[in-house]
């Protein structure tokens, strides 16, 4: 964002030459003085050029010194960009088969009762603050109002669009609720509890070890470092991503009910859109 400096005065804050100064220079009394300020005038554009060039020997210097600084500079951003986006595949490196049509509730991570007349779907992040947001102030209430209480199924679907390491964040996920149902939304709360910037790159193969390590037990660890450094589930992510985008998912948090994919990430539009389809079904 630019920033006014305010008005610079030092252009225009010269004071003008004195009457007083302008008669004494051509006063016939001061000819001699005159002429000997000429002499030195004479020797002053000597020193005037010599500092001049001086000077434009000073500002070329910067300019090669500060040409210098950014070139390096744009090195170094290059090689640390190659060293952060190691291990890490974009969509098109992913290869396989898939459908992105249909909603393939069998296939993601679940929570709550699966007799549930009413199906909740969220598509999310795990690098997106607004997801954590959501996650920090809705995602006990809509527990405690409709998950708790058997009225609806809440399924988690990977949007991961923001970076490379979204779709890493993405597979780690994965990964856990392959082995276990339940602690892959322990994953979750904790991931998003520990996020990065999100211009940042920082969802890696390294930190996600690392994080799950510290932060989840009750799960065979070796198996998921291996299935991590095998990019094991890469594709289903990559299938989420598409299946998200075929049905309009254009950002997240965003959620679909009963197939039907709502506007906004708001919880009152969510609660609104659950208690219509709970009104369709007689309540439960």
């Amino acid at each position: 964002m630019a920033h006014n400096k305010g008005n610079n005065h030092r252009g225009n804050g010269k004071p003008a030459p004195s009457n007083k100064t302008a008669y004494n220079r051509t006063t016939q009394g001061k000819k001699n003085a005159g002429k000997g300020n000429a002499g030195k005038s004479v020797a002053g554009k000597g020193k005037d050029r010599g500092t001049a060039k001086s000077g434009l020997i000073f500002v070329i210097s910067l300019i090669l010194i500060g040409a210098l600084v950014i070139t390096l500079a744009i090195v170094f951003l290059k090689d640390s960009g190659s060293t952060s986006l190691k291990d890490l595949p974009n969509y098109t490196e992913i290869k396989g088969n898939y459908a992105a049509e249909g909603l393939k509730y069998e296939k993601q991570p679940h929570l709550g009762d699966p007799s549930a007349k009413v199906k909740v779907i969220e598509f999310a992040d795990f690098k997106c603050p607004a997801c954590k947001k959501w996650e920090e102030i809705y995602m006990s209430q809509l527990q405690k109002d409709y998950i708790d209480t058997g009225k609806m199924e809440l399924f988690f679907t990977n949007y991961a669009f923001i970076d490379r390491d979204s779709i890493m964040a993405a597979s780690a996920g994965e990964a856990i609720a392959a082995q276990s149902n339940e602690k892959f939304w322990e994953f979750k709360s904790k991931l998003y509890a520990n996020q990065g910037e999100e211009t940042k790159i920082w969802a890696t193969p390294d930190f996600l070890l690392n994080f799950v390590k510290k932060n989840l037990e009750g799960i065979d660890y070796d198996r998921f470092e291996k299935d991590l450094k095998e990019h094991t589930y890469m594709l289903p992510v990559k299938e989420d991503f598409k299946t998200a985008g075929y049905y309009g998912v254009n950002g997240t948090p965003q959620f679909m009910v009963n197939g039907e994919l709502l506007p906004s990430s708001s919880y009152e539009e969510l609660a609104a859109a659950i208690e219509a389809e709970l009104a369709k079904v007689g309540g439960k």
